[in-house]
C-alpha cells in the first residue's frame, strides 16, 4: 500500500503543482505579496494531499520562538519536502536557491516575481556576495532570509557538512538566527519516491543572538541543529507509522 499511495501521492503533487502555475499565472501581474500567499497556499495544499493519500502528517513545535520582522532562519535540509513546507511558517520568506530553478519553465519564471535569492554555487566567492546583497535588500523589507546551512539534502544521520554561506549572511545582515531542526527525511526520503505515513516533527529552536564571531557562531548552529535533528529522528524511528 505504501508504494501505490506513494505513487498516486507523487501524480496527485505534480499535477496539481502545474495547476497552481497554470491557474496562479495572473499571480505574476500582482503585488509580491499576494503572490507570495500564492505560493504558501501550494505549500498547504501539498501538504494536506501527503496526509490524505500517504498519512504524512507534520509537527511543529517552538513556534514561540518565531520573532516578527526580519530573521536569519538556519534549517536541516533532508527532504525535498523542506523547501516548501517550511515557507508555509513565515510571513515573508526568501529562500536561498540554487539558481538553476530558475531555468524550470513557469515556476522558475516565479522565482524573480518572489524576490527570491538564486545562487550560483559554483562562482565561489562572487556567489557568496550577490547572495549578501540581495539578502540584505530582504532584509531591509523585514523579510525573513531561509537558508539551508548545508546546501543540499542530507539523509538522517549522515555526518553534518555545512557550507559557509549562513556565517556569512549571519555576519553581513547582523540579524539574528533562528535555527530549525526536523525529521523529514525519514517520511519523505531524498532521491526516492517513497512516501512513509507517520508524523515529521520541524522543531524551531530558540534564537541564537546577532553579534557573535564567526566561529562562535558556526559552532553553536552545528551543534543546537544536530543536536535537535538526532533526537528528533531518533523520535521518529521508534514511533509507529
Amino acid at each position: 500500500m505504501i508504494t501505490f499511495r506513494s505513487i498516486v501521492f507523487n501524480i496527485v503533487f505534480y499535477v496539481n503543482t502545474v495547476l497552481f502555475l497554470v491557474l496562479g499565472s495572473p499571480f505574476y501581474l500582482t503585488p509580491r505579496k499576494w503572490s507570495i500567499r500564492a505560493l504558501q497556499a501550494w505549500g498547504k495544499a501539498s501538504l494536506w494531499w501527503l496526509e490524505v493519500i500517504c498519512g504524512t502528517r507534520y509537527e511543529v513545535r517552538g513556534a514561540e520562538n518565531i520573532p516578527q520582522g526580519a530573521v536569519l532562519v538556519a534549517a536541516k535540509h533532508q527532504s525535498a519536502w523542506d523547501t516548501f513546507a517550511i515557507l508555509t511558517l513565515f510571513d515573508d520568506p526568501a529562500m536561498v536557491l540554487k539558481r538553476e530553478l530558475v531555468f524550470i519553465p513557469l515556476f522558475g519564471w516565479f522565482i524573480p516575481k518572489f524576490r527570491m535569492i538564486p545562487v550560483e554555487r559554483s562562482s565561489g566567492a562572487s556567489a557568496l556576495k550577490a547572495m549578501v546583497t540581495r539578502a540584505k535588500e530582504a532584509v531591509a523589507m523585514g523579510r525573513q532570509i531561509v537558508i539551508f546551512p548545508e546546501g543540499t539534502r542530507r539523509p538522517p544521520g549522515a555526518e553534518p557538512d555545512y557550507k559557509p554561506g549562513a556565517a556569512a549572511l549571519y555576519l553581513q545582515l547582523g540579524i539574528k538566527c533562528l535555527p530549525i531542526a526536523l525529521n523529514s527525511g525519514l517520511y519523505w526520503p531524498r532521491r526516492k519516491f517513497l512516501r512513509y505515513p507517520g508524523t515529521i516533527v520541524v522543531e524551531i529552536l530558540p534564537l541564537i543572538e546577532a553579534g557573535l564571531p564567526r566561529r562562535e557562531f558556526t559552532q553553536r548552529l552545528e551543534t543546537v541543529i544536530e543536536t535537535a535533528t538526532a533526537k528528533l529522528v531518533e523520535e521518529g524511528s521508534e514511533s509507529p507509522a
